[in-house]
């Protein structure tokens, strides 16, 4: 069985779907539909998991994909994609590759996320891209101490802190700040958002150690992957580490192939301004 996960806003009958159907039906395949906001289980027998829309729609498949070990093929009908591997018109190609036999799994580092608020622990979700902890609505900065297998880093006042993987280098934490992170990388990044003190500044810390942020003046809002999790107040504790199970995401391109996506997708390295013919 080869599912797909459909953005809520693409028509049953797009032709990138349509072209996706007739190739399972060809290959006497079942598939499986539904749209990202169904939030409906996967079944057992699922081999692949198509996403078709943007990065949201990739990222709402790889926390329903990862847990089961179902590979992910993105297929870009949004704008950026940065995240996706193929386009609207080579899905039918694609598919094809991927029941050939013909592909690569390029495994990502998953973030598992959990609340502790007085003695009771809970599970918030995974994130593929990043966890934010920031400030609620108007309120003034938060206060967030920060620690590393319970070892304390250091408190910060900020409008918030950023958690992020490899893959989620390209995303949020980019525009807050941090580095881009090669995504066969698995470091967990940390990111202030808008520090009151200069000398904080983002940090890498390996996949084996989980990182512990306390709200210790709030209100402050849990935001995994772009989407709401829930309210802090002051005295709850978020805890992010490295998930046990690996995303795996179908590739049919050279691992090179994120050197070209910065310059194509992000600018990265392009001049601000083209150089005229002839000058050197």
């Amino acid at each position: 069985m080869i599912g797909f996960l459909i953005h809520p806003r693409v028509e049953s009958d797009h032709t990138a779907l349509d072209a996706a159907r007739a190739v399972l039906d060809e290959a006497g395949i079942e598939s499986w539909e539904a749209t990202r906001d169904q939030r409906r289980r996967l079944p057992a027998s699922m081999r692949l998991l198509v996403t078709l829309g943007g990065d949201g729609t990739l990222l709402d498949g790889a926390r329903m994909a990862a847990p089961l070990g179902v590979p992910v093929l993105g297929v870009n009908l949004g704008r950026l994609g940065f995240l996706t591997e193929l386009e609207a018109d080579e899905i039918e190609s694609g598919l094809r590759r991927f029941l050939a036999g013909d592909f690569r799994l390029d495994e990502r580092l998953l973030l598992e996320v959990t609340v502790q608020r007085a003695n009771r622990v809970t599970r918030a979700g995974l994130v593929l891209n990043e966890a934010v902890i920031e400030r609620a609505g108007s309120a003034a900065l938060v206060r967030l101490a920060l620690a590393v297998d319970g070892q304390p880093v250091g408190t910060i006042d900020a409008d918030g802190v950023l958690v992020a993987t490899a893959t989620g280098s390209t995303a949020y934490a980019l525009a807050a700040g941090g580095p881009i992170i090669e995504p066969s990388l698995e470091e967990i990044l940390m990111v202030p958002m808008n520090p009151f003190a200069l000398t904080v500044r983002p940090i890498l810390f390996p996949p084996r150690q989980g990182l512990s942020v306390q709200l210790t003046r709030g209100p402050g809002v849990l935001i995994m992957d772009g989407r709401v999790g829930r309210r802090l107040r002051a005295g709850d504790s978020v805890h992010l580490a490295a998930y046990g199970r690996r995303l795996k995401m179908v590739r049919f391109t050279s691992p090179e192939r994120f050197y070209a996506l910065l310059r194509q997708k992000l600018g990265w390295g392009l001049p601000l301004v083209p150089t005229p013919h002839g000058d050197d």
